[in-house]
């Protein structure tokens, strides 16, 4: 066992700079061919020995974070725990800094993070291939949240493929209330209307974009399907959309199934003119300046 009387570890969000989306498989989930990019907002997770599991959380959106099992945090302490045959007796604090509910796997965050938090508290060396594969039981999101930079995800978005990415600057705004993984998803089959799908493919366009650093060819290839399924269930996203636009975003999209959404800037003094513009235009309640790639879960210095 490690001597660690604590340990944090910082994890990424992501932005999908593409999301491909297949037809509904058989056991529910949708083949994917996911661009991850993890972008420079972070959540910390501080891991300490404790009686037994607790999880406590603080920051913006603190209150709609489970504390409870169904966390992803504390499901990564009890696998992990279970496979080194131990007791998950940790305190799990959670300093939340990713939208919650937001398309930017900030649950999924917590889970990674936790995961190698309690690996190094607990002394354990899990190789890396393992703890992904704890990841990949947590949720399709949660092994990119380990590995962040940029990747390629498919299956159902957790068989990873790193990419090269450039730099690239960014601005999320923040919507009123969340939106449901699930309901984007069924709202995407609904509005499929048994139409065939066509499979999911990362397009070679996007790929080169984001490779080298352009963002004016980024911002031409940038594409979600989940997106027309999110302003359906949130028609006010299109005005967010189009606020930031119109301050001088390249492109604006929805991320993942969001309600954040994502502009691609030119430079960060770009990105600062946008996020203020948006701030200003009342169709957000916070809009968020970040960069990419940023690196994956990281344990830091005590």
């Amino acid at each position: 066992m490690s001597a660690a009387a604590r340990v944090t570890v910082r994890v990424p969000a992501k932005v999908n700079v593409q999301l491909a989306v297949g037809a509904a498989r058989p056991d529910g989930f949708h083949d994917l061919a996911n661009v991850f990019l993890a972008v420079s907002l972070y959540d910390e997770v501080t891991v300490t020995p404790a009686d037994g599991l607790t999880v406590t959380c603080a920051g913006p959106d603190a209150d709609q974070v489970p504390l409870d099992r169904t966390n992803l945090a504390a499901r990564a302490a009890e696998i992990l725990a279970a496979r080194g045959g131990i007791d998950p007796a940790v305190h799990l604090h959670i300093a939340k800094n990713i939208p919650v509910a937001g398309g930017m796997a900030g649950g999924s965050a917590d889970g990674a993070a936790a995961l190698l938090a309690c690996d190094a508290l607990w002394g354990l060396g899990t190789p890396r291939e393992e703890l992904l594969d704890i990841c990949a039981e947590l949720g399709s999101d949660v092994p990119f949240s380990l590995v962040g930079g940029a990747a390629l995800g498919t299956g159902r978005g957790e068989v990873l493929s790193p990419l090269e990415a450039g730099a690239f600057h960014w601005v999320f705004a923040v919507a009123d209330g969340g939106l449901s993984t699930p309901a984007v998803f069924r709202e995407f089959d609904r509005l499929a209307g048994g139409r065939g799908i066509p499979v999911p493919q990362a397009s070679p366009a996007l790929l080169a974009a984001l490779a080298s650093g352009d963002p004016d060819a980024l911002a031409a290839t940038l594409a979600n399907d989940l997106q027309p399924a999110a302003l359906s269930l949130r028609p006010r996203l299109a005005d967010t959309l189009a606020a930031g636009t119109e301050a001088g975003a390249l492109a604006a999209l929805v991320s993942g199934s969001g309600p954040t959404t994502a502009f691609l800037c030119r430079d960060p003094e770009s990105a600062e003119k946008v996020a203020a513009a948006l701030l200003a235009s009342g169709t957000c309640r916070a809009a968020r300046v970040a960069s990419s790639p940023a690196p994956g879960a990281t344990v830091l210095p005590s």
